[in-house]
């Protein structure tokens, strides 16, 4: 039995402006690199959130997808190597971060930080560079929200998505060390403000909102379900790292 998918859901661009998602990219990239240069030898080891990473995968997999952003020969590399390798069923964006890891795995902790050390930069000038000029453009691939194929624009891709990743796995680098995760306001309180508003018009019904923490807030809709957690463990939840029900249930991608 075929079942019918499905059309694809077109998402707009980010809702960040240019200028305040070139500069979260950029203070993202730089908080990652800092946070791995502080881990100990062992802990590159360490399990992750993610299933099958240790700490070492994880990085590599952030330095593969900042090393993408920062040269238009990786982009055409991954993407070569991953059409190669993908199977019927297989989701490319796992085809193509396995690839990410095996690629830059070996480097080595001290490689890997030395890495993220040249390529943050460039990637966030790269990532500028990709949402001015093709911003608007719809890419042809479509990725699965709650069962629910989208198609995203470049800008939303290159602006918001590209920033959450690295900030969601530096979340979890500090979930796997016990290691306090830096937040600020003018940064990550940005971030979870960008997340919260794309998560209350996905589920749009009525809430009422409350973070904890330097990046938390209060928002309210209507006079529905009351939530209260920190604001970190609310984008996890969001992203799908544990089981959440109500209005947390309805997922944000990251």
């Amino acid at each position: 039995m075929t079942a019918d998918l499905p059309a694809p859901v077109i998402q707009p661009h980010s809702a960040l402006p240019r200028v305040t998602a070139a500069r979260l990219a950029a203070t993202e990239y730089e908080r990652f690199t800092t946070a791995i240069a502080e881990l100990d030898p062992d802990e590159w080891a360490l399990p992750t959130a993610c299933p099958a990473w240790d700490i070492r995968a994880m990085v590599a997999h952030v330095v593969g997808m900042a090393r993408m952003t920062a040269s238009p020969l990786e982009i055409m590399r991954q993407q070569r190597t991953t059409t190669a390798r993908i199977k019927p069923g297989t989701p490319r964006i796992d085809v193509l971060t396995a690839v990410q890891v095996e690629r830059y795995a070996p480097l080595g902790p001290t490689g890997l930080v030395r890495m993220m050390e040249r390529t943050g930069p460039a990637a966030a000038r790269g990532r500028r560079w990709m949402s001015g000029i093709a911003g608007s453009r719809l890419r042809r691939a479509a990725i699965p929200v709650d069962g629910v194929p989208e198609r995203w624009t470049v800008g939303f891709l290159v602006d918001t998505i590209l920033t959450r990743d690295p900030w969601m796995h530096r979340s979890d680098l500090a979930e796997a060390t016990g290691r306090p995760m830096h937040l600020t306001a003018d940064h990550d309180g940005v971030i979870v403000a960008d997340v919260v508003a794309e998560w209350a018009a996905r589920h749009g019904r009525p809430y009422r909102l409350t973070l904890t923490g330097p990046a938390g807030g209060t928002w309210k809709c209507g006079d529905g379900e009351a939530i209260e957690l920190d604001a970190v463990e609310f984008c996890r939840l969001l992203s799908g790292r544990g089981t959440a029900a109500g209005l947390l249930s309805s997922h944000v991608p990251f």
